[in-house]
């Protein structure tokens, strides 16, 4: 679940999302869903500017996240990183203004303060995994949400990895 669709880390977070091969989820039998807290109408240019091609809805009333406890505002520990985060602060956040100022609608697509989450649920109603972010940097490794839903993990580095013979 997403801050918001204007938010830097969490554009960068499904930037790398997109990059999960359909066929390893259709593999393990597991659905990759993204929710945002903005309009439908917020969806196709969102997607479009990631490459995100998996499934997305959206919460604009914020139901989803009031039931699952997530939280608003930044948390007090700003120490943990996302490691799909690439930019700085300053950059990102004047990229997610600048995106907000110039898109179709002005609008800020959703609560600034509300956080976001990740989880895995399923089979049936059962959560077993939950992860709450304290900030917007917050963000569980992907590859971890990956193991513990069984699917094969992924090579976000962009570098081309070395084998020993």
């Amino acid at each position: 679940m997403l801050q918001n669709f204007l938010c830097y880390t969490c554009k960068e977070y499904v930037e790398d999302l997109a990059k999960v091969p359909k066929a390893f989820l259709q593999e393990a039998n597991v659905r990759l869903i993204v929710i945002g807290q903005s309009s439908y109408h917020h969806i196709k240019p969102f997607c479009s500017l990631t490459g995100y091609a998996h499934e997305m809805y959206v919460d604009p009333q914020r139901e989803i996240y009031k039931t699952l406890g997530m939280k608003r505002g930044e948390g007090n520990n700003v120490s943990v990183r996302s490691p799909h985060v690439k930019s700085n602060t300053l950059l990102g956040s004047i990229r997610s203004m600048w995106r907000a100022m110039t898109g179709p609608a002005f609008d800020f697509q959703g609560d600034p303060a509300q956080q976001g989450g990740a989880l895995i649920l399923g089979p049936g109603n059962e959560v077993h995994f939950l992860h709450l972010d304290r900030n917007r940097l917050d963000h569980v490794p992907i590859n971890t949400i990956l193991q513990l839903a069984g699917v094969k993990t992924v090579n976000f580095t962009n570098k081309p990895q070395i084998i020993d013979i």
